[in-house]
């Protein structure tokens, strides 16, 4: 194979793996225009913001830029609300553990409720349930009422 049959394998092996990192850069950054999806999937025509993002990043990755590199330099520039993930510095950590607490804690709670359901004592069986004598008398002339009726 020649030269520059090789130099061709070699791009078209290493432009899959741009792409992803590409669009791996994309969906880790969300997108300024306020739609709240990634610069990956956000799907305006012409997004006044997406479209600068998407070329800025494949411009920082053809210079061999890296993701973490690409990433701090639009935290610099937009803060911490274009990660489309919160990082585990500072009060973020409480974004990603507050779900985890939430579903351990109504677990804990279904799991207690269950549990008094089970233990709580059954109803004495035992017979028929003492009645009042008034509504025995009402219960008889209701029974009478019925039976008069044609």
């Amino acid at each position: 194979m020649s030269g520059a049959g090789l130099a061709l394998v070699a791009l078209l092996v290493a432009a899959p793996a741009v792409a992803a990192t590409q669009q791996e850069v994309e969906e880790s950054l969300t997108c300024q225009c306020g739609c709240g999806l990634t610069v990956h999937a956000c799907n305006h025509l012409q997004c006044p913001s997406g479209e600068p993002m998407k070329k800025e990043i494949a411009e920082r990755l053809a210079r061999g830029e890296d993701r973490e590199t690409i990433l701090a330099a639009f935290r610099a520039r937009y803060g911490e609300k274009v990660l489309s993930s919160p990082t585990f510095g500072g009060f973020n950590w409480l974004a990603w553990v507050t779900p985890f607490v939430a579903l351990l804690t109504g677990g804990l709670g279904v799991t207690l409720v269950i549990r008094h359901w089970v233990r709580a004592p059954a109803p004495a069986a035992a017979g028929e349930p003492p009645a009042d004598d008034e509504l025995r008398r009402r219960l008889a002339r209701e029974l009478e009422d019925m039976d008069r009726e044609p």
